[in-house]
């Protein structure tokens, strides 16, 4: 063969690579995609029939014992919705020579599911492989031990994982919602089984690509779940399980992989949501309760997983991954009467974006991981103001990049976890990023994509098959 020859080849290989790697970081994922599951069909069309799921069947109880704690992380990005820890409760700056002290593992069925914590006890939502079951699994936080769990069957084929959401909880209750959109709600001390929910069966909805990645909300005893079918949101009493409200959905809006998230803007307290169709406000009380206040169908992905992140003044940052990039949107009140505007839209090498976590709004600026589609910052952790997402402040560097993984702020320190299980702390800056230590936790990570949960300083983190409870008290 010619050198000429070889040069040609070489030339063509090359650009089919490059015009792959192009529609692999552009390309919707979810175009023309069909999953078969034994069962049901997870995207709603062509259904032959629904898995008949007798919610909350099983019970097993293991132990009783455990030591009861102080603090709690009751919910998807702690009590205040904004991933940032109120705890006065001092931790490391550096994990020493000896490295992070692991207080207990537990193995899991493959997923990217999150725990919540009440009180010394941790609460996860599991995906049994050999049961076929949903499960949701109470653990002492101080030592791992395992008290009791409550499923039901539910046929569910591995696809990027099964399980990927956190419950909600509250001092009575805990609501979860499994890959296939079951909702269960339980008396959270003893696992007893209050109501259950197929929100498939009862709204029509499509579970979404890759199965359901919505955190459940309980707000004043009350759960708030995005249905995405024949009704947009709906409201159940925890107690009783009676369907207080429902929001209609004329416009056929979906269910997305972001979660609900309540805010107070212009004297009204809503529920936002970025479903997959547009973004909208609900009414969170008063006479109108359950009404929509405001929508834009600027805002339309098919694939939304970051949550929309509400800021005080009315701006709403919304991104999403596979190419959509974000929108800033301002909501205006007038005489109780609410309109969105664009702001800005652009693309994920343009500005702030993220494809899976939500972004941190602290002291006024925001902090976010950029997509691997994300240009020359692509994977860092960078900061921005709100005036300006286009405009980045600092980056971590080309040196120090991340991937899917969760971070969050406690105790004046930001800790972000990498796909591979290397939890880093930095200092939270608005100037510049500093790291304080870096360790690698998981040997043999993979996908650790789940949010974090820290309660009286044992901080509970995941990777796709293994979750580690870490001492991280000073």
């Amino acid at each position: 063969m010619t050198i000429r020859k070889l040069n040609i080849i070489l030339i063509a290989v090359g650009t089919i690579a490059l015009v792959t790697l192009f529609w692999w970081l552009s390309a919707d994922p979810t175009k023309d995609f069909t999953v078969n599951l034994e069962g049901a069909d997870n995207r709603g069309e062509g259904v032959a029939f629904v898995q008949d799921v007798n919610i909350g069947e099983y019970f097993e109880e293991f132990s009783t014992d455990y030591k009861p704690l102080n603090e709690t992380w009751t919910n998807f990005r702690g009590a205040d919705y904004d991933n940032i820890s109120k705890s006065p409760v001092k931790l490391i700056d550096k994990f020493g020579p000896e490295g992070p002290k692991i207080m207990w593992s537990v193995e899991l069925g493959e997923g990217h599911s999150g725990a919540a914590i009440y009180k010394g006890l941790a609460y996860i939502l599991d995906y049994n492989e050999e049961e076929r079951a949903d499960r949701l699994r109470c653990f002492s936080l101080l030592d791992g031990t395992e008290q009791w769990s409550r499923g039901y069957d539910v046929a569910v084929k591995r696809n990027h994982g099964m399980s990927r959401t956190i419950p909600a909880v509250t001092e009575d209750y805990i609501v979860t919602i499994g890959p296939k959109c079951h909702v269960m709600c339980l008396d959270r001390e003893t696992g007893n089984f209050r109501w259950g929910l197929d929100i498939v069966k009862e709204y029509q909805n499509e579970i979404p690509f890759w199965y359901t990645g919505q955190c459940p909300l309980i707000d004043n005893n009350v759960a708030i779940l995005a249905a995405g079918g024949s009704k947009m949101m709906v409201a159940v009493d925890c107690e009783s399980g009676e369907k207080l409200w429902e929001t209609p959905n004329p416009n056929g809006w979906k269910m997305s992989h972001s979660s609900v998230i309540p805010f107070t803007f212009g004297g009204r307290k809503m529920y936002v949501y970025s479903a997959i169709g547009g973004l909208l406000g609900v009414a969170a009380d008063g006479p109108d309760v359950g009404t929509i206040l405001w929508e834009t169908n600027a805002w339309t992905h098919s694939v939304v997983a970051p949550s929309p992140l509400c800021m005080p003044d009315g701006k709403i940052f919304v991104t999403a991954g596979y190419g959509a990039g974000s929108m800033m949107v301002q909501l205006h009140e007038n005489n109780g009467e609410f309109s969105v505007e664009v702001i800005d839209e652009y693309t994920p090498k343009d500005g702030l974006a993220c494809e899976q976590q939500t972004p941190i709004f602290w002291n006024g600026y925001l902090f976010g991981i950029l997509p691997k589609d994300g240009g020359p910052l692509r994977n860092q952790l960078v900061c921005v103001n709100p005036a300006d997402t286009k405009k980045v402040v600092w980056s971590s560097g080309k040196e120090t990049r991340f991937g899917l993984g969760p971070y969050f702020i406690a105790d004046n320190k930001m800790f972000i976890l990498n796909d591979d299980g290397t939890l880093t702390i930095a200092r939270p800056s608005t100037e510049k990023y500093i790291q304080l230590d870096q360790v690698k936790v998981i040997e043999d990570g993979h996908d650790a994509w789940a949010p974090f949960a820290l309660a009286d300083g044992y901080l509970l983190m995941r990777d796709s098959k293994t979750m580690v409870c870490i001492d991280l008290n000073k």
